[in-house]
């Protein structure tokens, strides 16, 4: 009898698994014990996953928008003011969706790192790549929300105790992870050295989530836990509506940037494919 190669397995077999790349194909993926793919690679084709995430980031965008309108005009007109922090509480409904999301980015750059390192997925430095600068946007709100409300409460812009050293330290290693996987790239890398920075990296996330449990800092404690909460309900409301918003809102802005490197990496292929 004889062997017979579907067009899908040629076009797996000939394309290469590289960050830039993302294999360009519409090709579906195949996996190699049978034709059921995995969940894991379910949307690793450019293609599929483009079609899905063309629909989903204004749903995403606008839905993130209200609810963060919302939150913000709960948080800035109908809440009351602390009895000891004042109308100052009041940047909590920025700072701490900021620091949440702030260090959630990381995480995603980790996970996809691991994806790209073990299972090669096509789209997984893609995803990563486009966590960085929305991630590192807002650490930085994280930094600059957390000064603000510093100098009221502690009476300086800044201390270098061990929660706002950390998060600062984060901010320098997601510039250092943007500046890697430019210089990756444009040496022809295959982006397992930015992978390899990616999970490095993850090592400051427990740092910062228990430096205020290690450290006598001059940072408050945790306020908020997945079982109770220390700040009254009163104020306490806006804060997941804000939360979830600046939460949708990022997730929209890396598809916007995923899908605008895949199609870069399309459009230079396509220029290639010309000059040759």
């Amino acid at each position: 009898m004889r062997a017979f190669t579907t067009p899908a397995a040629k076009a797996t077999a000939g394309t290469r698994t590289h960050p830039d790349n993302a294999q360009l194909s519409s090709t579906p993926t195949r996996s190699r014990r049978g034709p059921n793919v995995p969940s894991l690679h379910a949307f690793a084709n450019p293609a599929r996953f483009v079609k899905l995430a063309r629909p989903l980031t204004p749903i995403l965008f606008w839905t993130g928008s209200a609810l963060l309108a919302f939150g913000l005009w709960g948080g800035l007109t109908r809440t009351p003011p602390d009895y000891l922090q004042g109308e100052t509480v009041r940047i909590m409904y920025l700072h701490v969706p900021a620091a949440s999301i702030g260090m959630g980015a990381w995480s995603g750059i980790a996970l996809c790192s691991i994806l790209f390192l073990v299972w090669r997925h096509p789209l997984a430095m893609v995803a990563a790549r486009a966590i960085a600068l929305p991630g590192a946007v807002f650490a930085a709100l994280c930094l600059v929300t957390g000064s603000i409300w510093g100098r009221p409460t502690w009476g300086t812009w800044w201390q270098w105790d061990g929660r706002l050293t950390s998060m600062l330290l984060l901010f320098f290693v997601y510039l250092g992870f943007m500046a890697l996987t430019r210089a990756d790239a444009e040496r022809g890398g295959d982006g397992r050295i930015p992978a390899i920075y990616g999970v490095a990296g993850s090592v400051l996330l427990p740092i910062i989530r228990y430096s205020v449990v290690w450290w006598n800092t001059l940072h408050q404690g945790q306020s908020i836990s997945l079982t109770k909460s220390t700040i009254d309900n009163s104020i306490l409301w806006p804060l997941p509506f804000t939360l979830f918003g600046f939460g949708f809102i990022f997730a929209a802005i890396v598809l916007m940037r995923m899908r605008a490197m895949l199609a870069a990496a399309k459009a230079e292929a396509r220029m290639r494919r010309m000059a040759q």
